[in-house]
């Protein structure tokens, strides 16, 4: 990854996006038969059956139909899912997506130039926020690497939604605008939001057609520090965006007719290039142990995140830094390719600004100041209440296990990603007793538009393999053999879901033809064994690899009983987050989060002794 980042002169970023392959429809046999094998780790002997035959009908008969229907709206559009995906995963969802879906994840810099300390707060902004600028620029200049897997080309698309993108919540259903623009495309939005003590500030990051340097944005945030500590807080209407969607439409609408000078600062809010939150809290953090950023980047103080844009960066008082995302326009992979390119630069430059300290005369930053009324300052205070009541039954983790990491997996010749995978089963069932369904994030930006498929890594091959481990009387060279055909069916799976040849997204898709045809809901999705096995979203262990640098990042837990496990490997470490919910008494991610740490062991010891 880290050499498909930089500036390229040859290749255009967004060059090739109209070339590239539609998204296909796998054969509707394939994926039915790929489902079935998913759902025995979940079923017995006579469940299976059932089961079997369930599905068999389903592929001679109503299946049939729809898989039809399906092949004839793919004819019509280069990705037959982009939409259906983006409203069932995301704008249909009426819970409060801030905490449920946005996504996170500390800013690693305290690795090298920059440990924690008091006082450096809006110094390092500075920094971070002009090289994230100088990749907005060079987005707009098209001049960011087009990124490849192999020979194949990946989508750029969502790398787009990364500035100028916002999240509108609607009663029904949410929308996303983006009002980014190449060069080439013509004029786009060019200022900031910040966010501090429960005001809103807005400045523009082009002066006279020249960008903001670090001295200057040092002006433009220490006035608005120097405010907003000396002054009374803002009433922190941003914590608004925190509520149920549909509550949240509601009072946006309120906020609207109450006076449309509101619009205005609401729409100003929503074209800003990223909103930048200068957070109070100054969270505990060293290499190995990320929890407390991790913690507070995702479900910190409500009136200084603006949950509905698509990037923010939070600054703490003790300059450490994260990332907080809506999930709903792009993957993480976007956000990580971003933060990449930054960090590179900080490290060349030490953590400095080795520039001019010349401040231009630059307009002061304004204040959007929102007229609101005493219904408006009580439901901020409704809203504060109902999230800090729900982010405090969050238990999240965030180490680094050190003995070993990709270095080593290479060596072993053993794919570092499933490695991973195959411990966190093992983890699981040492755990739980019993097999995880689990979602694991595959990437389909080899075509257009590509976002995700789903890996589910429970396979009976793995759970074979986690009962011989727990098996005293198995012996090292079984427990070997039956790890490698587990290591051999997860990277056949992962290579398959990367080439459009996965079945959940195809099964979704089948689901809603019956849905839009206004067709009973087929028996194959409301038998047990659909959500048993994760279907429906459904699955007990969310998880995905954030890639192979310093960057990682997390997303709660799918289901009330599960856990969020992401995890970055890097050459000699694996970092993992993890959360679960305090109220579920059976799931505890400070002990799946240890217990996983083991299995590492376990496995690099079995692939030892079976040297010896």
């Amino acid at each position: 990854m880290e050499k498909q980042v930089l500036e390229s002169s040859e290749e255009r970023t967004f060059q090739y996006q109209d070339s590239l392959p539609s998204l296909p429809v796998p054969p509707l046999d394939e994926s039915l038969s790929k489902y079935l094998d998913s759902v025995k780790p979940f079923l017995n002997q006579e469940e299976y059956q059932r089961t079997e035959d369930i599905v068999k009908k389903f592929e001679n008969g109503i299946g049939k139909e729809l898989h039809q229907k399906l092949l004839e709206r793919a004819k019509t559009r280069r990705n037959w899912l982009e939409d259906w995906w983006l409203n069932v995963a995301y704008l249909d969802l009426r819970i409060s997506t801030q905490i449920h879906c946005n996504m996170g994840g500390p800013g690693p810099f305290i690795e090298h130039c920059w440990p924690p300390k008091e006082g450096t707060q809006i110094e390092r902004a500075c920094v971070n926020i002009w090289h994230t600028l100088k990749y907005w620029d060079l987005l707009r200049t098209e001049k960011v690497a087009v990124q490849r897997s192999g020979t194949a080309v990946l989508d750029m698309n969502q790398l787009r939604m990364l500035f100028c993108t916002c999240k509108i919540p609607g009663v029904t259903r949410d929308s996303i605008v983006s009002y980014f623009k190449t060069e080439a495309e013509g004029e786009c939005p060019s200022h900031l939001i910040v966010l501090c003590r429960g005001r809103i500030f807005a400045f523009d990051a082009i002066h006279e057609g020249n960008m903001v340097t670090p001295p200057e944005i040092f002006r433009q945030l220490t006035y608005i520090q120097k405010r907003c500590h000396s002054e009374p807080d803002g009433p922190g209407l941003a914590a608004l965006t925190s509520n149920e969607r549909t509550k949240w439409a509601e009072l946006r609408e309120y906020l609207i007719n109450l006076d449309p000078k509101n619009l205005t600062l609401l729409e100003k809010i929503q074209r800003s290039l990223f909103v930048v939150c200068l957070d109070d809290a100054s969270p505990h953090a060293t290499p190995e142990d990320y929890t407390e950023i991790a913690r507070l980047g995702l479900t910190g103080d409500p009136t200084v995140r603006w949950g509905d844009k698509s990037y923010s960066n939070i600054f703490f008082s003790n300059g450490t830094c994260s990332a907080f995302c809506d999930h709903s326009p792009f993957d993480a992979i976007a956000l990580i390719t971003m933060s990449v390119y930054v960090e590179k630069n900080i490290i060349e430059n030490e953590g400095k600004w080795k520039g001019s300290d010349k401040v231009r005369d630059i307009p002061w930053p304004e204040e959007l100041v929102f007229t609101v009324d005493q219904k408006i300052i009580d439901e901020i205070g409704c809203t504060k209440e109902f999230y800090y009541k729900k982010v405090s039954d969050l238990q999240i983790v965030n180490y680094a296990f050190t003995p070993f990491g990709k270095a080593l997996m290479r060596q072993k010749k053993l794919h570092p990603d499933t490695f991973v995978q195959l411990a966190l089963q093992l983890a699981y069932y040492k755990c739980h007793g019993c097999p995880g369904c689990c979602y694991e994030t595959a990437t389909t930006r080899r075509f257009y538009h590509g976002r995700t498929e789903t890996v589910r890594s429970c396979t009976l091959e793995a759970v074979e393999w986690c009962k011989s481990m727990l098996d005293p009387s198995e012996s090292t060279y079984q427990r070997l053999q039956l790890m490698h055909k587990a290591f051999a069916k997860h990277n056949k799976m992962r290579k398959e879901c990367e080439n459009g040849r996965g079945f959940d997204r195809h099964l979704l898709g089948l689901l809603l033809i019956a849905q839009e045809q206004g067709l009973p809901v087929p028996e194959l999705y409301v038998d047990k064994a659909f959500t048993a096995s994760g279907g429906g979203g459904n699955f007990v262990l969310s998880t995905s690899l954030t890639g192979y640098t310093r960057f990682g990042g997390s997303v709660l837990p799918m289901v009330p009983h599960g856990y969020g496990f992401f995890y970055s490997i890097r050459d000699d470490r694996i970092v993992i987050t993890c959360s679960s919910w305090i109220s579920c008494p059976e799931t505890d991610a400070e002990v799946l989060c240890r217990t996983a740490f083991q299995c590492f062991q376990d496995m690099l010891q079995l692939t030892v002794a079976a040297q010896l």
